[in-house]
């Protein structure tokens, strides 16, 4: 999952392809309009046998608004790897408060970190 989430960072589509199962995966990607992704939390994980799941939440800035994306997805090992084989996206508004976190990932509060580049 993280080497997922660092290749659409990168939008490495060649990457995002390979890991991805050939019984769902596209023809083709294409990451010319993806967003800014900045953080990754996996909130929870599992394996049984060859099939794995993930929960996580991926945080990223579009046209400068924050957002996220959350997915169960589940995994399925093949041949020594494990590739992504499917999960049902939900997306949201991310609204940081002031004091919270910044979702960039600096570790600093929003309002010394990217609260004044927003432009609010």
């Amino acid at each position: 999952m993280r080497s997922r989430f660092s290749a659409f960072v990168l939008k490495d589509a060649t990457y995002l392809l390979k890991s991805w199962h050939p019984e769902t995966r596209p023809g083709e990607l294409d990451l010319s309009d993806a967003p800014d992704w900045t953080t990754l939390q996996v909130i929870s994980s599992d394996q049984s046998g060859d099939t794995g799941t993930v929960h996580f939440r991926a945080i990223f800035r579009e046209q400068g608004q924050w957002g996220y994306l959350e997915e169960a997805s589940t995994f399925l090992k093949r041949d020594g790897r494990w590739l992504y084989h499917r999960g049902t996206p939900q997306q949201g508004v991310l609204k940081p408060g002031r004091n919270d976190r910044c979702p960039c990932g600096s570790g600093r509060k929003y309002k010394a970190c990217c609260l004044n580049s927003a432009g609010q």
